[in-house]
């Protein structure tokens, strides 16, 4: 008798752990799609706007990617681990992983500014130019979705903030290729087609 009260007891504390384990799944994936959406609505938006160049640029320079990498560093996370206690590791945890996920949502909207800058490079006479800017908007839009996939992963560690953080190496390789390309591409930014004294790029 008691040994099947004891087996009952176990198997409805297993369901209630498969049961809360399954809400838990259910909330991230809730989660993970509105912010999808918030993002797909945002650079929808965008794309309407007309884009002014020299702000585009400047917004994507004055990124702090350094403060991202330190905020998503693993042996960052491990001393933190090991030297507070649980609930203030969760505590902190949470807030770092907020941290880097702002960081990562702007990173993603100056990505997205940056691709059309590119775009209109695109239309230069000069050949070199044109190239580069071919070259920007590519690395701009694979920067962008390499952000959205860093916010969403984001948003499971505050969540779940005992899981382990992984670093967004994608994410960062690809912000490397757009800063390099933009750099080749600087003259445009401040002189190609009038740009520079116009500022706006109508029809984009």
């Amino acid at each position: 008798m008691e040994q099947g009260a004891s087996t009952l007891g176990q198997a409805l504390i297993g369901q209630g752990m498969i049961g809360q384990a399954s809400i838990t799944a259910w909330i991230l994936v809730t989660v993970a799609f509105f912010a999808l959406g918030i993002l797909v609505y945002v650079a929808l938006r965008n794309r309407s706007r007309r884009i002014d160049v020299e702000k585009a640029v400047q917004a994507f320079r004055s990124l702090d990617i350094e403060a991202f990498k330190n905020l998503v560093d693993s042996n960052e996370e491990a001393f933190l681990r090991d030297n507070l206690s649980p609930r203030k590791f969760r505590e902190i945890k949470r807030q770092r992983t907020w941290a880097a996920f702002l960081y990562a949502w702007e990173t993603g909207t100056a990505a997205t500014a940056l691709a059309r800058v590119g775009q209109a490079a695109q239309r230069s006479g000069d050949p070199e130019t044109a190239a580069s800017g071919v070259q920007l908007a590519d690395n701009a839009f694979r920067l962008r979705l390499q952000t959205m996939r860093a916010c969403l992963h984001l948003l499971g560690g505050i969540l779940w903030p005992a899981r382990p953080s992984q670093p967004s190496p994608a994410m960062l390789d690809h912000y490397e290729r757009a800063a390099e390309t933009l750099v080749r591409l600087g003259r445009f930014a401040c002189e190609a087609n009038g740009l520079g004294r116009s500022k706006n790029v109508p029809g984009l």
